[in-house]
């Protein structure tokens, strides 16, 4: 039972495709907003831009790609799992990136001067990004797996007229009912014809 509708998964992938969009785009429009991490400068690419922002977004629209056009449930799985995938390296890709880049976190800092500006561009970019992302994919993970593979399909009986059928309490009693069966004797009967004499 791999085969499932395309309505399970369109909806989740058509949000996750957008959402792919704006993680792999808003580092290069952004500036146009003044709304962008450092370099802020528009369509400027780097190494960070690469790891922490294009990869992950076209994973997430791939993966929402393919919840929106999948027949089967393997393919489905697997979009979702790979969206969830990235939207947790948007979140945590900032953090463990200055692991290997000798201690120097990649994809810069929020470039606007005030502190509220800064916290949505933190959010925008990468933490509230990745956090939504997850829980897009994670429901359409849940709905595609809602149904087990165990459960057969209803098979449809011809419909039968009341003619053909008896209701259920009349063949429960008949059927429960005590018989007494005794055997009566047979009655003598009389020869009432009479004879005359004479």
């Amino acid at each position: 039972m791999l085969q499932m509708r395309r309505s399970r998964g369109a909806f989740s992938g058509f949000l996750l495709i957008l959402l792919g969009l704006w993680g792999a785009l808003i580092p290069f429009v952004g500036p146009y907003f003044h709304y962008a991490y450092t370099p802020d400068k528009a369509w400027t690419y780097n190494t960070g831009r690469l790891w922490l922002e294009l990869l992950p977004g076209a994973a997430v629209f791939v993966g929402g790609f393919l919840l929106m056009v999948a027949r089967g449930r393997h393919i489905a799985l697997f979009g979702a799992l790979l969206a969830a995938a990235a939207g947790a390296w948007f979140t945590l890709g900032t953090v463990l990136s200055p692991l290997w880049n000798h201690h120097v976190p990649m994809g810069g800092s929020p470039a606007s001067g005030t502190v509220y500006m800064r916290i949505m561009e933190q959010l925008g970019f990468f933490t509230a990004l990745g956090v939504v992302i997850v829980f897009v994919a994670a429901a359409a993970l849940g709905r595609i797996s809602a149904v087990t593979s165990g459960i057969r399909e209803i098979e449809e009986y011809p419909e039968t007229t009341s003619a053909d059928t008896v209701p259920v309490e009349t063949v429960r009693t008949e059927e429960t009912r005590p018989v007494h069966t005794r055997l009566l004797p047979r009655r003598k009967t009389e020869d009432t014809t009479t004879q005359t004499v004479g």
